[in-house]
């Protein structure tokens, strides 16, 4: 399995390194449209190669699929977590009892005796 997982990250890789030769060529990111940047006297341009500019949008994406993701899975977590005290309140109260109940015999047996 793990040469399979290797394999898979090798092929990935020498996709991305291609995807980066193929679009070396620069393009200019602007911040506002130029009549919006002219009125506002604002130069907000970045020149970068293109290949850049996809591998920045594709971690933008995976980045706001993260939270996202986090965000709706919140309220599961928190009902494990709700979970998990009571389960540990239990097994206390569990401990707490079987210590009253004496040298750890059953309560029937006890009785009989």
């Amino acid at each position: 399995m793990r040469y399979v997982r290797y394999l898979f990250l090798s092929v990935i890789g020498v996709l991305l390194i291609t995807l980066a030769l193929a679009n070396r060529q620069m393009v200019t990111l602007r911040l506002l449209p130029e009549e919006l940047a002219g009125a506002f006297n604002v130069s907000g341009e970045l020149a970068l190669p293109l290949f850049l500019v996809i591998f920045a949008g594709i971690v933008v994406g995976l980045l706001i699929g993260f939270v996202w993701e986090y965000l709706r899975e919140f309220k599961h977590r928190r009902a494990l977590s709700k979970t998990g005290r009571e389960v540990s309140k239990l097994e206390r109260e569990v401990k707490r009892l079987k210590g009253k109940s004496g040298d750890g015999k059953d309560d029937v047996l006890a009785l009989i005796e």
